[in-house]
């Protein structure tokens, strides 16, 4: 139910936070409602947008962002009374260029960068989903700046624990291209304004659905499914059953 109301979070100020509730697995579960939320940046939420979230069941927060953009642009969740908040950059060691990534991979500039971070990333990727499954009871929102690349990995992989289909892990990842356009534009002006290389920087920007599914079939290969990666990067069998409890449990 990729359209449903309640998968948008109108929250005044951010403009991608999304439920991953709502979404039916390959055994016919659905995934429950306000249990994992993913987010683009919560800077500039406007004042009252917390509440939003609060009364959606927000009990904790895991900003994906390098230590330089949380100091930049600190997270209002960070000193907040009553929400657990978890500081764990997916990307610290990642660094890529982008004239980098189009050197190597013309056609798809993200594919290298997302299957550089599955492959390289392993430790940051183990804390993050082992800090959800461990996470109190209440919703658990996970964001980066846009909630597309770094979020989108993390929602790819808490879906496909939950056993939902990859079209649906798919869909859902493109969907961020849906909701950002506005901060599209403004990244883009930046970088004209600065004498970047914009059309490779639009290109960068995109959430195509090629990407994703590229992805996917690269962990398929490597490691046969998304359970089998997090237990080959050390996520453990408590942890995956605890990931699958929170999407899928009374």
């Amino acid at each position: 139910m990729p359209n449903d109301p309640r998968r948008i979070l109108p929250v005044p100020g951010a403009d991608n936070i999304r439920d991953l509730g709502g979404y039916r697995t390959r055994d016919g579960h659905l995934t429950k409602w306000r249990r994992m939320l993913r987010g683009d940046g919560l800077h500039k939420i406007a004042p009252g947008g917390d509440s939003v979230l609060r009364d959606a069941g927000l009990r904790s927060v895991i900003d994906l962002r390098s230590g330089a953009e949380l100091v930049e642009e600190p997270n209002p969740f960070a000193t907040a009374t009553g929400i657990v908040f978890n500081p764990l950059p997916l990307f610290n060691d990642l660094a890529p260029t982008m004239q980098g990534i189009k050197v190597r991979n013309p056609d798809d500039l993200l594919l290298d960068f997302y299957l550089s971070a599955l492959r390289d990333s392993t430790g940051p990727i183990r804390d993050i989903l082992g800090t959800i499954a461990e996470a109190p009871e209440g919703a658990v929102l996970f964001h980066c700046t846009a909630g597309k690349d770094r979020t989108g990995l993390i929602a790819a992989l808490l879906l496909g624990t939950a056993g939902v289909d990859r079209d649906t892990i798919i869909n859902d990842y493109t969907m961020t291209g849906q909701r950002i356009g506005p901060l599209i534009a403004e990244l883009l002006a930046r970088t004209r304004a600065n004498g970047g290389d914009v059309e490779t920087h639009a290109r960068f920007l995109r959430s195509d659905p090629a990407t994703m599914a590229a992805t996917l079939d690269h962990i398929d290969r490597e490691h046969g499914s998304i359970p089998g990666y997090l237990q080959d990067i050390g996520v453990s069998k408590g942890q995956i059953s605890a990931l699958r409890d929170r999407l899928l449990g009374d």
